[in-house]
């Protein structure tokens, strides 16, 4: 039974036991014997539905790129990243064994969705990171040149020897006056699959950042409030604020270069996955 609804919580499985069977088992004693098979509720592995379009693609891009060794030293890993007001994990858990996280039957499909928070943008390097940038409102084609690709990426691309940027394929990233302006300032980059957050390195920067927000037990009240918890003083545009010492700006500039390192180590074992 655990294994045909792997989200099925103790108490349910007992439930269905009962009705199976007409013996009756306690929550506790299903969860103990689960254990004993090697079966453990956790949290499920989160993915955004793919067409077989996209499967296709992202098996043709990792098998370009599963080659590389040094090249991926020279990839700048850029990105957008929401964080919400308020943290949880839906306290949804699947039964597993262990290696069986990426099974079809073991994940939860999410979708986009709009909720408060403050969304930042940021990019790594194999020994650098570039600022934390915050993003409010809509972003366009205009605004990322404006507000991230002049003051931000490009300077930090050409402070890198031999830099190729990735972006993900989001529409204000592929417009025609996103294109021109990287051929102008003759951008090198990198070829993306659709849909394909998890293949990059920055995503589990992201990660490591929600999951000390969700760890802070302080609440907040606003986005505002949020970004000027996350950074020391720092300037934003023309404005100087002073901020405390808290997260995640400061969870970002914290992060330890080896780890950031591993995670473009690990480009190829996730093309190999």
């Amino acid at each position: 039974m655990a294994r045909t609804d792997r989200t099925a919580s103790s108490r349910q499985l007992a439930a269905l036991w009962s009705i199976a069977t007409g013996v009756s088992l306690c929550a506790s004693s299903i969860r103990r014997r689960l254990l004993q098979c090697g079966l453990r509720a956790r949290t499920p592995l989160y993915r955004i539905p793919l067409t077989h379009d996209h499967r296709r693609l992202r098996l043709q891009w990792a098998n370009q790129h599963r080659d590389w060794r040094a090249d991926w030293q020279h990839v700048v890993f850029s990105d957008e990243s929401r964080f919400n007001l308020w943290y949880h994990d839906g306290r949804i858990r699947v039964r597993r064994y262990a290696g069986e996280r990426h099974l079809p039957e073991c994940i939860i499909e999410r979708h986009s969705g709009r909720t408060p928070g403050v969304m930042v943008w940021g990019a790594i390097a194999y020994h650098r990171r570039s600022q934390l940038l915050r993003i409010v409102g809509n972003l366009n084609s205009n605004r990322y040149i404006r507000e991230v690709l002049q003051p931000e990426a490009v300077p930090f691309l050409q402070s890198l020897p031999g830099a190729v940027f990735q972006q993900d394929n989001a529409r204000p990233h592929t417009a025609r006056i996103v294109k021109s302006f990287f051929a102008a300032q003759q951008v090198q980059l990198l070829p993306w699959p659709a849909c394909s957050p998890d293949m990059s390195p920055i995503e589990h920067v992201w990660d490591v950042i929600g999951r000390r927000l969700a760890r802070d037990p302080r609440p907040v009240a606003s986005a505002d409030e949020l970004w000027f918890a996350f950074a020391p003083t720092f300037t934003f545009g023309a404005k100087r604020c002073p901020v405390n010492r808290k997260v995640p700006y400061s969870i970002w500039l914290s992060l330890p270069e080896q780890f950031v390192i591993q995670q473009t180590e690990h480009s190829n074992k996730r093309c190999n996955s």
